[in-house]
């Protein structure tokens, strides 16, 4: 060690601490400690002498030198020895099984875990994740039986002779049956898949021992070891409960809406985020009465602007609000229904009240955690977000933990989309790189999303917010409309809500920022648009479109109206 490097013990330090981090090698751990020593050695009196932020510094290196040790014990065991298997991937989600899937294409060895816990209420499921049991695909089924209902009611002045919609009745349970008999088709056919693929299915709980070793316990309980050059953790998330009386004990969550035996009745929503809302909407559109229970804000992350029209239509379908609202307790009554007893603040933010009200049903909605809680994070060196107070896990640019050979995809990640559609797009992407030579990387800007309200609202791209805050309120400029869909005018369906904006750097060909679409087929709609966003859509290729007329599409080629202008958005008729 050299002269000039003792005279600058703390950027050795750093240096040190930083060539830990980032290579993970058991020689380079062996000089660090070498470094250490010497240096502390070297210094003697005179480094006892330092800043106490050095010796933090210290303490944190060695802290440092420990959790290293140990990831790279289990390195070091491997490196005498062969892998079961070239990639163990935990969870058998959309994200987990898609880069399985991938990996074995590639000529990997690979091995699945999953196992679902079940919910409070009872409710458990087959293969898939979240989005083919309780998430995308039930909603799907769900939104479209409402919208179906709504159709019903709309095809009399179309000529349709189908008896008084007045008395058409829906029927819960047939619902249920459907949907859940095609959720356990996928489910067959998922496992189908993986056994034709050769990808091996471990229905087992899985954990950390070490770096390199994930523990799957069995439903009998027994423990199988399964070592891997690779792991990937994507075990997803599972609704939260608030911590009140009665919660848990009495409400449901999404995890058991789909199948639930008897139909909801009157129905209590505690959350105003996407789940909560699409859950209201579709209950409301089957027939039962449906509160939703707003705390602070609707759709928080999405624009506001358009979350505001999002619950205005939705009022106009009949569901009701109680905002700036929170429950209290649930309590089941003789009769089997739940009293709610809830709390109210006044619009100027200081005095509340409280009510109570009688359910049918409390479904919960106020968000959901990473299922990472039984992972043993801690025996792989793996640690979450926030300095491990989280349960959500950071990742680099390569979907990486801290721990290199250790990937993360889907709802565990911290600060990422939590999407079906990314999950499996990362998940391939970090196969392709492991087994097939790739250099891609994950993309998680601008990704397209939609909210299945009973009027549609997708998006793809920044908010007003975010671009305000990003470029100013003078270097944006949103153009914006409301618009009339043509299958709406002869059941005279309410087009008051139907409206979408485009936001824009305000200089130039004022490249695209944000598109905002609310109302029918939205997803199909913000789709192509998506792709075009990130092409590098402007304002002035998007005017030099050529619609599709009559389509709800076609609208994005016709904006004009800017919201600088002050101009009236407001179409005359649907051609003008």
């Amino acid at each position: 060690m050299t002269t000039a490097v003792l005279t600058r013990p703390v950027r050795n330090l750093i240096s040190v601490a930083h060539c830990i981090r980032l290579l993970r090698t058991q020689a380079t751990v062996m000089l660090a400690s070498e470094n250490v020593l010497t240096m502390a050695a070297a210094l003697g009196d005179a480094f006892c002498c330092q800043a106490v932020a050095q010796h933090l510094l210290l303490l944190q290196l060695i802290h440092s030198l420990d959790r290293t040790v140990c990831s790279h014990n289990a390195e070091e065991k491997y490196t005498k020895e062969n892998y079961d298997y070239d990639l163990v991937v935990i969870g058998g989600g959309s994200g987990g099984l898609a880069c399985a899937k991938q990996a074995v294409q590639l000529g990997a060895k690979v091995a699945v875990l999953d196992y679902v816990k079940p919910s409070p209420r009872g409710t458990k499921w087959g293969l898939g994740g979240t989005c083919v049991n309780v998430g995308c695909i039930p909603k799907k089924l769900m939104h479209q039986a409402s919208l179906l209902g709504e159709a019903i009611h709309d095809s009399r002045p179309y000529g349709w002779q189908l008896g008084d919609p007045a008395t058409v009745r829906h029927d819960w349970a047939t619902l249920t049956e459907s949907v859940q008999n095609h959720i356990k088709s996928v489910n067959w056919v998922t496992r189908v898949d993986l056994r034709e693929q050769k990808v091996e299915y471990v229905n087992g709980l899985g954990h950390f021992k070490d770096a390199h070793t994930v523990v799957a316990v069995m439903k009998n309980q027994t423990e199988r070891e399964l070592s891997a050059k690779h792991v990937v953790i994507a075990v997803g998330g599972r609704p939260r409960f608030p911590d009140i009386p009665g919660a848990i004990e009495h409400g449901i969550s999404s995890d058991d809406v789909f199948s639930l035996p008897n139909a909801p009745g009157k129905t209590l929503l505690v959350g105003a985020g996407y789940i909560g809302l699409e859950c209201a909407g579709f209950l409301k559109g089957l027939g039962y009465d449906v509160t939703v229970m707003v705390r602070s804000i609707l759709l928080r992350g999405f624009d506001q602007q358009m979350a505001t029209l999002v619950g205005d239509s939705m009022v106009e379908k009949g569901i009701r609000f109680h905002h700036r609202t929170r429950p209290l307790a649930v309590e089941k009554q003789a009769d089997g229904r739940l009293l709610v007893r809830y709390e109210t603040q006044d619009a100027a933010g200081g005095a509340t009240s409280t009510a109570e009200e009688v359910y049918d049903t409390v479904l919960f909605a106020i968000g959901r955690q990473a299922e990472t809680g039984t992972l043993k994070l801690d025996s792989a060196g793996v640690v979450t977000a926030d300095g491990g107070k989280s349960d959500k896990i950071d990742v680099n640019e390569l979907d990486q933990t801290n721990v290199p050979h250790i990937y993360a995809v889907g709802d565990v990640l911290h600060g990422k989309p939590e999407l079906t559609p990314v999950a499996i797009h990362a998940g391939r992407i970090i196969a392709r790189r492991l087994f097939g030579g790739s250099d891609e990387r994950m993309d998680y800007q601008d990704v397209a999303t939609t909210v299945f309200t009973p009027l549609e609202y997708g998006c793809v791209g920044m908010s007003e917010e975010a671009a305000e805050a990003k470029h100013g309120k003078d270097g944006i400029e949103v153009y914006h409309a409301y618009y009339k869909p043509t299958e709406f005018f002869v059941p005279q369906r309410s087009v008051r809500y139907c409206y979408l904006k485009a936001v824009a750097v305000r200089d130039g060909d004022q490249p695209v920022l944000g598109l905002h679409f609310l109302g029918p087929a939205a997803g199909e709609v913000i789709q192509g648009f998506a792709a075009a966003l990130k092409s590098g859509l402007t304002m002035k290729v998007l005017r030099n479109t050529v619609g599709i007329h009559p389509t709800v599409a076609e609208e994005f080629t016709r904006l004009a109206i800017t919201k600088s202008s002050g101009l009236d958005p407001t179409p005359a008729t649907c051609c003008s």
